[in-house]
This record gives C-alpha cells, sequence and structure tokens, in this order.
C-alpha cells in the first residue's frame, strides 16, 4: 500500500511552488530528516539533486538549511536526474536521498522525493513522522550548535560518477547510428547528450536550453510530437525522450512511429530472454499496460505479473517475483541489475543494445507486437475521493455491456481522474470514455 498522507502522495511530496510548497516546508523537511538519521548514526549524510525549475533553488537551499541546523551535511549534487540520486545514495553511502523535481509537471509546480539508504521510495513511517512535523503535532527540534552545525558540500563528483556507470553498461559501439535525445529542458539535458557521444552516436538534441520556466514546455515525453519531427526530418535511426527528472523514457522509431513503455518492455523482455538474462522468463507490468503486450510476450513463452499503476508497487513486484525487468507504459521502466528505481538512460542504453545486437532497425524488433484498441482520457476533478464510488459503479457496468476493460484511478500528483478503456473496438472504448467523463462532470455539479 502506497503512502498517501496529507502532502506527500504517490510520487512525495509535490505542487505548486511557493504556495503548496514552500521553502518553509522544504526547511522543515530537511530539520526533520537531519534529526531522525542524526539519532539514528549518530550525524546524518544527505544528497541532493534538483531538477531546472527556477523554485528548485529555493528549495534546495532550503532543505539545505534544514539539515545542516540539525548537524547533518548536505551533499549537493546541483541539476541532475532522479535516478543519479538514488544511484549515489546507493552506492556512496548516504544515509537518504532527496529529489527536488515535480518529474513531467508545468515548471509552476515542484516536488521533494525522499529516498532510503538503498535508493528507495522512503519508508511510509519516516513520511508520517515528517508530515506530522509539518502540521506542528510535534515540538520543535533541538538545534546543532558549535562545532555540531551540518555543513553542506559540492558533490558534482557524484554526478559525473553516475555519467560513468552509464556508460558502463553499453557493451557496444554506436558509432554510425543517428540518435535524436529530448531532455525536455530537464535534468537529462546535459547528461543525455554525454552519454551517447561518448558512446559513438552521432546526437540531435532538443530540449537542451532550460531556463527555469521551460521544463517540459511542449518537449519531453509528454509531447513527443517534437522528437517525431526530428527523428523524420533528420532521417535519425531512433530518438530518446525524456521528463523533466529524466526517470521516464519514450521512443520514437526510424519511421517516426512512437514506442510506449509497453513496447519498450516487449523489446527488452525478448532481449534479455534471448541472452538467458531474464529471470524466469517474466516481467512485471502495471494494469494500465495494453493487453497486447501480455498477449505479444505470452507468444515468446514470456509471462506478465500485473500490478497497481506506481513504480513503487512495480519495483515490489519485482522483489517478491524475482522478475529482473518491469515498468509503466508511461516509460518509466526499471532494469533492477542496475537500479532500485526506473531510469530513461538506462532504459534507452538496454534499447540501443538490442538494436546493435541484432543488427537491425528498432521497427524490426516490435513488428509482431501488435496493440489492442485502447483509449486514455485524463478529466480535470476537484474532489476525487467524492467521485470514486459512482465511477467505479458506472466503470463495472459499461465494462460488461460493451465488452471493454476499464480502469478508473486518481492521479497521485494533479487533480485529475485518469480513464483507461481497452477492447476490440476502439468505438466501444471511445464510448466508455465519454459516458464515465459525464458521469465526473455530473457528480462534480
Amino acid at each position: 500500500m502506497i503512502f498517501t498522507g496529507k502532502y506527500f502522495g504517490t510520487d512525495g511530496f509535490r505542487g505548486e511552488a511557493g504556495v503548496s510548497i514552500t521553502a518553509e516546508q522544504a526547511y522543515r523537511v530537511g530539520e526533520m530528516l537531519g534529526y531522525i538519521y542524526g539519532r539514528k548514526k549518530g550525524k546524518c549524510r544527505a544528497v541532493i539533486g534538483k531538477d531546472t525549475r527556477r523554485s528548485s533553488y529555493m528549495l534546495e537551499y532550503a532543505l539545505a538549511a534544514g539539515l545542516t541546523a540539525t548537524g547533518a551535511d548536505a551533499y549537493i549534487l546541483h541539476v541532475t536526474t532522479t535516478p543519479s540520486v538514488s544511484f549515489i545514495t546507493r552506492c556512496d553511502g548516504f544515509d537518504c536521498g532527496i529529489m527536488i523535481s515535480a518529474s513531467h509537471n508545468p515548471y509552476c509546480d515542484n516536488g521533494i522525493k525522499l529516498m532510503n539508504d538503498r535508493g528507495e521510495k522512503m519508508e511510509d513511517e519516516v513520511l508520517s513522522v515528517i508530515e506530522d512535523y509539518l502540521d506542528g503535532k510535534t515540538a520543535p527540534l533541538p538545534l546543532a550548535s558549535g562545532a555540531n552545525i551540518g555543513r553542506t558540500v559540492d558533490y558534482i563528483s557524484g554526478r559525473n560518477r553516475y555519467i560513468g556507470h552509464l556508460i558502463s553498461l553499453s557493451t557496444c559501439s554506436y558509432k554510425g547510428l543517428r540518435v535524436g535525445l529530448d531532455a525536455a529542458n530537464g535534468s537529462a539535458w546535459q547528461i543525455a547528450r554525454s552519454v551517447f557521444e561518448s558512446l559513438g552516436a552521432k546526437t540531435f538534441v532538443i530540449g537542451d536550453s532550460p531556463n527555469g520556466v521551460n521544463v517540459n514546455d511542449g518537449v519531453g515525453s509528454t509531447h513527443i510530437e517534437k522528437l517525431v519531427e526530428l527523428v523524420k526530418n533528420d532521417k535519425l535511426d531512433i530518438g530518446f525522450a525524456f521528463d523533466g527528472d529524466a526517470d521516464r523514457c519514450i521512443c520514437v522509431d526510424e519511421r517516426g512511429e512512437v514506442l510506449s513503455g509497453d513496447e519498450e518492455l516487449y523489446i527488452c523482455a525478448n532481449w534479455l530472454k534471448s541472452r538467458g538474462e531474464l529471470n524466469g522468463d517474466k516481467i512485471v507490468c502495471t494494469v494500465m499496460s495494453n493487453g497486447g503486450l501480455i498477449a505479444g510476450l505470452g507468444r515468446a513463452g514470456i509471462s506478465c505479473d500485473v500490478c497497481a499503476v506506481g513504480d513503487r508497487n512495480v519495483c515490489e513486484a519485482m522483489a517478491k517475483t524475482g522478475a529482473v525487468l518491469g515498468g509503466e507504459r508511461s516509460g518509466h521502466i526499471v532494469f533492477s541489475k542496475y537500479e532500485t528505481t526506473g531510469d530513461g538512460l538506462v532504459t534507452a542504453i538496454m534499447i540501443m543494445e538490442a538494436l546493435v545486437e541484432r543488427k537491425c532497425r528498432l521497427s524490426e524488433l516490435i513488428k509482431d507486437f501488435k496493440s489492442f484498441p485502447q483509449v486514455n482520457l485524463n478529466v480535470p476533478v476537484t474532489d476525487k475521493a467524492a467521485v470514486m464510488p459512482r465511477l467505479i459503479e458506472e466503470a463495472d457496468k459499461l465494462g460488461a455491456s460493451l465488452a471493454v476493460r476499464i480502469v478508473v484511478r486518481p492521479s497521485g500528483t494533479e487533480r485529475l481522474m485518469r480513464i483507461m478503456a481497452e477492447g476490440e473496438s476502439y468505438e466501444n472504448c471511445v464510448a466508455a470514455c465519454g459516458r464515465l467523463r459525464a458521469v465526473i462532470e455530473d457528480t462534480e455539479v
């Protein structure tokens, strides 16, 4: 069960910067982390990364101030990706990791993602203690003084080590391949180019001019059109688009066709199986994955364990089943051999490895993948909890009458209800989503 409190939802503490997530709150989060881990370890060592949003600086300095005020040392990675913070936290022995990002949300939003010493999502009990402190339910914390006050450390070397880690994952040269990269004006704007050029590819990069207010603005994994245009116009072999913090990757083949996380899982599962590296010949996917993924992998002798939406659910299911590969349709893919979280750059490298080893075009790797008709709809909502009962009741009726599979769920990061309908008839999927939209609008009146 994912912790969903007043502040911390499915993917950290997220909201409009300066309004629903403030510097004062960030300071208090830092204070409590420094206090909790200081009591456990004698002195807390925390590592902090951020994306390119203007408000990330405000939250970074506030977190560092809170940490050092309670005696912790804060190591600053500066602009980097969420998976890099996870990697450095785990490999360099930090007590906790902090990433400042609102992922694929617009620039006006921001967030605080907390990780434990294994680079995984922070334990629920720690989040609960932090929430109580934010709400003033616990006494003010004792502050450090004198030589016990913490310090901040410039830790750019950690980010460079992560880049080296990415480069080391490849066993092939990408020389001669023309690769498009869309960094979403976010965390990967320097890292992506460095990695792919180091591996020999000729890169064509967009979304690499962050100015603090243009992250995800018409570019990145949620705005794939610019990358499609780049791949077609420059006759590229492949393209990869990342989101604001680069834990997701969406791919474009040489024809300009978009590959979701489902197609990426299909390619990587078949490739790992061919190498004898797909433990148990199984993967983990979520209820939002297209039925075509399950059917297509089934024909290849690969089974799918289906879990609820969310990277934490995917990771927990992978640990439980022993699967080494899992992910979501959004392009959030986890390779447990290399990371404890999803990493868009690792996903891109693994797809490149499959492409180079098979000596073919990307479209050939998915020629046997057949998607079922699927319609996805995001409906703005004021009170997600209020609409759920009627929405679920109506979804059950429509699923039976229209012969479609329906998933309805509240967004964990935005005021949206997410609706998915999948079946043999595209028209029935559209009809189901339209009816459910009407249910939400009627309930909200």
